[in-house]
């Protein structure tokens, strides 16, 4: 009887049939009445399944308790139930009540297939539109796929457009850049051809007006030569004229002011420009004032040279034709006075450049020329060749490396040791009037400032002569 019970218990039969009930309810409604009865008979027949194993059961406890065991059980439970189940009881509805119920039924079964029928009419409507919402949705997948693509394509197109726009840019910038490369060479030669053209002119005015001058000179000679009582009495009259004045004298203490603020100005503006381009290719500091400072002093004197041989042309032009109160000098100082634009800058400046390069004290990268700082010496140049025409002349001081710093001379720069006694090199020279100091200096004082120039002096390369892109374009410049 164990072994009957637990296999009854392994089967879960009851779970299975109370599933089954689950399921048939909720079906209930939807399946057909054939498919309703069908079912119900499957649990009548589970159930009778499970009835028949307990009468099994029942059957087995019964004989294993004897003749007498159970027997008060089986009379009070299980005999009446069975009386109570099987006896036949009495409808209590007429016929006309069951005709009734069974058109109901029937109706309700019609009903019932109906609307099954229409169920599955939605059901597959549904399932239509399911399948074509399907349909669409694949369709715009594909689109959407077909989109990505083109907009992948014009992503990659737009990419390669704007990279060789790119260097189509930098190509273009490039030749912009050479374009205007070429355009500053060409103002700098037509400049130059502009001042050859402006000192021709002005070359043949004055040999116009020279001519002219000696052809009045000649007449007024040959006039004072003819034996005239008239002129007799008036050059006897008149031993001793009065001399007057010259240009260049009268004006003489306002070009000494002028050209000494224009000298400041050099120190103040046209230094820093120079500075501020050599930095860009030379680090150092000290090298880039050195190259300045030696650049201002070989200005005064390749212009004090230039004026020099100026005044030895003027005088040798003037001494056939001189004829007045002043002096051959002071009119050759007035002439070049007033003539200031005939003096030729630019041999100056080619000469000044040609003296840095042999200068052993400095060095300069190899890709570029000292013609960088050209603005610079020629207009050292104008402002040293106009102070030679004062009266005294203004001139730069004597500066030399190591030598003892003096107060009057010059000032220290920000960078300086002010407890060191000697310099180490100068930025800007003195300008002087004799021994008078007009305007200061500056200098650099540092200790040991004797060993840092024996030093600077054995190391320091001499410059090469061979000519870079710049030089050779300005040789061929000055050759033209």
């Amino acid at each position: 009887m164990a072994d009957t019970l637990r296999r009854l218990t392994n089967t879960s039969s009851f779970s299975v049939l109370q599933d089954k009930l689950e399921s048939w309810h909720k079906d209930y409604h939807v399946i057909s009445c054939d498919q309703n009865l069908n079912r119900c008979c499957e649990l009548i027949e589970i159930t009778a399944k499970i009835q028949g194993q307990l009468f099994a059961i029942l059957n087995l406890t019964a004989a294993e308790g004897g003749h007498y065991a159970g027997v008060d059980t089986l009379k009070t439970r299980l005999l009446p139930w069975l009386g109570s189940c099987f006896s036949m009881a009495r409808p209590s509805v007429s016929d006309d009540t069951s005709l009734q119920l069974i058109q109901d039924s029937a109706e309700k079964d019609r009903k019932i297939r109906e609307l099954s029928a229409s169920h599955e009419n939605d059901l597959q409507k549904l399932e239509t539109q399911l399948c074509s919402a399907r349909l669409q949705l694949e369709s715009v997948r594909a689109e959407l796929l077909d989109a990505q693509k083109e907009l992948d394509e014009t992503k990659s197109k737009s990419t390669t457009t704007f990279l060789a726009t790119e260097d189509e840019i930098l190509q273009l910038k490039a030749d912009l850049r050479s374009a205007h490369e070429q355009v500053d060479i060409y103002k700098r030669k037509l400049e130059a051809l502009d001042d050859y053209e402006r000192q021709i002119r002005l070359l043949r005015d004055e040999v116009s007006y020279l001519s002219t001058e000696k052809a009045m000179l000649q007449a007024r000679l040959a006039r004072s030569r003819s034996p005239s009582p008239l002129s007799r009495h008036s050059r006897s009259s008149s031993p001793g004229r009065s001399e007057s004045p010259t240009r260049a004298q009268l004006t003489n203490s306002s070009r000494h002011a002028r050209l000494v603020s224009r000298f400041n100005d050099l120190y103040a503006v046209e230094r820093l420009d120079a500075q501020a381009l050599l930095r860009r290719y030379i680090s150092d500091l000290e090298m880039v004032q050195r190259i300045i400072f030696i650049a201002v002093v070989e200005s005064f004197k390749t212009a004090k040279l230039a004026y020099r041989q100026f005044r030895l042309r003027v005088r040798k032009t003037l001494s056939t034709s001189h004829f007045g109160p002043e002096s051959l000098e002071d009119a050759a100082v007035d002439y070049i006075v007033r003539n200031l634009d005939l003096y030729d800058v630019q041999t100056s400046v080619n000469d000044v450049i040609n003296a840095m390069n042999v200068n052993p004290r400095i060095s300069f990268p190899p890709e570029v020329d000292f013609v960088l700082i050209s603005s610079l010496i020629r207009e050292a140049c104008r402002v040293a060749f106009a102070m030679q025409t004062l009266d005294p002349p203004l001139d730069l001081g004597f500066a030399t490396d190591g030598e003892l710093y003096n107060d009057i001379k010059y000032r220290r720069s920000y960078d300086s040791e002010f407890t060191a006694p000697l310099v180490m090199y100068h930025v800007w020279p003195a300008l002087m009037e004799g021994n008078t100091v007009i305007v200061k200096g500056e200098a650099v004082t540092r200790s040991g400032a004797l060993v840092f120039r024996s030093r600077s002096s054995s190391t320091s390369p001499v410059r090469s002569r061979s000519l870079s892109p710049t030089r050779s374009l300005v040789s061929h410049y000055n050759i033209k």
